[in-house]
């Protein structure tokens, strides 16, 4: 038997909707986009989904709708995938790192506050391995420092604290749809957001600068080709359907790993915050204690047809 470390959950609509759009003749900027995007937005309850090719596309483009630029300080967590940082190096800001709790692995709340100067323009919070963290709180930060949010939910897609699902409290959030994650569209992002001119933002960049409302060749401002085509639109359209689905599954994957690896000495489990009330697994990650030699472990379960890597 072999047990992948991931892979794409693909179901038949996926692929009824993928050849439709093969046999359209429209690849690229057509209604499908537009429709995934609707359904998005009314999963998450938000007034704006905006589709981009990828979860760092994303996240550079709301970085630029929320003007963060050169010199300005971004405070966010040193532990997530490169592009959380990069998005803000691309503009010449400053990543602020505050230290992680060691329990949900996710940025520490508490240390917030002292990393924050007159330099300080936005607040990124990243929900590492599909842990949402407590925006109420970090919301509140910002709101007394004038401060915008951005949460980085790439790794998050349909979690919940205390019942607010993540994403939805932020300035502007990013969820990415690359094989791995728990919803797939090939590769691809999305933008949400309550707010009017960062959604135009986002959509006229992620288009070259092109005017939302204007004609082809007409363009407002410099934009970039990150567009998600057709056939990755028709992928993410089957995939939110299936969803919750797809999320309860990977929760009884993980509990049977609960069940199998609790009480085995020198293996950590992990953690979940108590007022999570609903955990969208994007990986199960376990930590080993010093005397246990991680690699030596690595060999054996890829031996024995067991998926397994490091993480950052």
């Amino acid at each position: 038997m072999k047990v992948n470390l991931s892979g794409p959950d693909i179901g038949s609509e996926e692929i009824v909707l993928v050849n439709r759009v093969l046999n359209s003749g429209i690849l690229s900027i057509g209604p499908v986009v537009e429709e995934f995007e609707d359904r998005f937005k009314d999963y998450f309850g938000v007034k704006h989904a905006i589709a981009v090719n990828s979860g760092t596309s994303g996240l550079h483009l709301l970085v630029k709708a929320l003007g963060i630029g050169e010199d300005d300080e971004v405070i966010t967590s040193p532990f997530s995938f490169v592009a959380s940082v990069n998005c803000f190096l691309f503009e010449r800001a400053v990543p602020v790192f505050v230290d992680i709790d060691e329990k949900t692995l996710n940025m520490d709340i508490n240390g917030i506050e002292e990393k924050i100067t007159e330099k300080t323009r936005a607040i990124v919070a990243v929900d590492i391995f599909g842990q949402p963290m407590d925006m109420e709180r970090i919301r509140a930060i910002a709101e007394k420092h004038n401060l915008k949010v951005i949460e980085d939910s790439c790794e998050a897609i349909g979690s919940e604290y205390n019942g607010i699902k993540a994403g939805t409290l932020a300035d502007g959030a990013v969820f990415a749809f690359y094989p791995n994650k728990q919803m797939t569209t090939g590769e691809g992002g999305m933008i949400i957001t309550d707010d009017d001119r960062t959604a135009e933002l986002c959509r006229s960049m992620r288009s070259q600068g092109r005017a939302v409302t204007g004609l082809w060749l007409y363009h407002e401002r410099p934009g970039y080709n990150y567009r998600m085509s057709e056939v990755n639109a028709a992928i993410g359209l089957a995939q939110i359907k299936r969803l919750d689905e797809i999320i309860r599954r990977r929760q009884e994957i993980a509990e049977l790993y609960h069940q199998k690896l609790s009480g085995i000495e020198g293996i950590t489990l992990p953690y979940i915050d108590r007022n999570v009330s609903r955990m969208s697994w994007f990986v199960y990650v376990i930590r080993l204690a010093d005397y246990i030699n991680r690699d030596q472990v690595m060999t054996f379960l890829i031996e024995r047809g067991v998926g397994c890597k490091p993480y950052f």
